[in-house]
């Protein structure tokens, strides 16, 4: 059975691997030369097992807004003349409601712990390096109201068997002796040693190049423009080389991994996909002072912000707009980014040589990833990871693996059409 893979990033590449594993046929198409030039790029770096609260949550709409009119909000909303960012933006706020939070965050919970093994897994059968860490992930509070939820949060993620432990100022300097500049500020922390951190973009092209030897075709520099079907099934992948050539691929079934353009592909078909792009900004560095830069991956929990040592380079990310499918990047976006790793870390990083970037992360309202089948018998999905891409990406391609043939996986998750 060949099946086809509409995407080459992070979700679209370990697809095609478990797919693979299982014996399938398999080929990958992407318009990019090469794999993981989107989304998957530059992202934060966490394997975050210990954070599967999405964020909407019951805090969120008081955050935002308190967050309005400030120009280094977290998180900002860009009105649009757009229905599907309202219709999106209210079905965020009805997922906010706490019954509805605690549900995701469990589908999360048991999705995220069955992908770090199958990632570890993964890991130990192919050897690949992608500047990996297992030092764990220290969330770190600046405010005592903040502070205060560590133990609740500690003991929720025990419920789910995800280790946690809540630290004062002196125990979060000894875990990450880099935070010594900010020692008098620290609140406290959550440390979750069984948390990951690692170059996003250098784990998929690894993983896209085992796959190449074992014989798995990337058609790559292909733009595709839509999906033929009739009946209950899709008969082609329209697409156009960059010659400008027009053509037909052809395979048994298709799974969609195309992030935040998954809906508009699969719209003309009748599927209609709870995904907005919700951009995310990050900032690669050189390490200058190695003793002044984190080894432990961070999460400023008060400004949303998160840090990983990614080998001798620094990588920050955070903020989150939502306004459309723009990727520029904004300067006083990066300059946030940057005055937040200079005021938390003077002098680690090399800021001259520092390169930015934007990303568009495929959100859903509640933050669960859609896999399954869609309403056609052999088109499936595997998009709308949202924040969590790195952390749920091979949970969610083994899990849609599992599923293509018939099997129930294994985490209490809402998947599409299970067995």
């Amino acid at each position: 059975m060949h099946v086809m893979v509409l995407g080459a990033g992070l979700a679209g590449v370990t697809t095609a691997w478990y797919l693979h594993q299982a014996g399938f046929e398999v080929s990958v198409v992407d318009r990019q030369p090469e794999a993981g030039r989107e989304t998957s790029f530059a992202n934060g770096g966490q394997i975050s097992i210990s954070h599967p609260e999405p964020w909407s949550n019951p805090a969120t709409p008081f955050l935002a807004l308190r967050w309005l009119g400030k120009a280094d909000a977290p998180l900002k909303f860009h009105p649009r003349a757009s229905s599907k960012q309202w219709k999106w933006a209210l079905q965020f706020l009805h997922e906010c409601l706490p019954w509805r939070s605690r549900r995701n965050t469990e589908a999360i919970a048991a999705l995220a712990t069955f992908s770090g093994e199958r990632l570890r897994a993964l890991r130990a059968e192919t050897g690949i390096a992608y500047d990996h860490r297992e030092r764990g992930i220290l969330h770190l509070f600046f405010t005592a109201e903040e502070f205060r939820h560590a133990p609740a949060r500690a003991a929720l993620l025990a419920r789910f068997g995800i280790e946690a432990k809540v630290c004062d100022a002196a125990e979060c300097l000894a875990i990450e002796p880099a935070l010594a500049a900010q020692c008098a500020h620290l609140a406290g922390g959550l440390y979750a040693p069984g948390d990951e951190s690692g170059d996003a973009f250098r784990f998929t092209q690894a993983l896209a190049e085992r796959l190449r030897e074992r014989g798995v075709r990337f058609h790559y520099r292909t733009r595709i423009t839509g999906l033929s079907a009739s009946g209950r099934r899709v008969h082609g992948v329209e697409v156009q080389d960059a010659e400008g050539r027009i053509g037909m691929f052809a395979a048994d079934a298709y799974v969609v991994c195309l992030g935040s353009f998954s809906p508009r592909m699969v719209a003309p078909l009748g599927e209609h996909l709870p995904i907005y792009p919700v951009k995310g900004y990050s900032v690669t560095a050189p390490v200058l002072d190695p003793m002044r830069a984190p080894e432990v991956s961070l999460t400023d929990e008060s400004r949303r912000i998160v840090c990983s040592r990614l080998g001798d380079r620094l990588r920050i990310a955070g903020t989150a707009e939502v306004g459309g499918f723009e990727t520029d990047v904004r300067p006083e976006r990066v300059r946030t980014i940057l005055d937040w790793i200079q005021t938390r870390f003077p002098g680690a990083i090399d800021e001259s040589q520092a390169s930015s970037w934007a990303g568009l992360r495929p959100a859903t309202p509640g933050n669960l990833p859609i896999i399954g089948r869609s309403g056609r018998d052999n088109l499936w999905f595997n998009t709308g990871h949202g924040t969590l891409g790195w952390t749920l990406a091979c949970g969610s391609a083994a899990a849609l693996a599992e599923l293509m043939q018939g099997r129930r996986p294994a985490p209490q998750f809402p998947f599409r059409a299970a067995a």
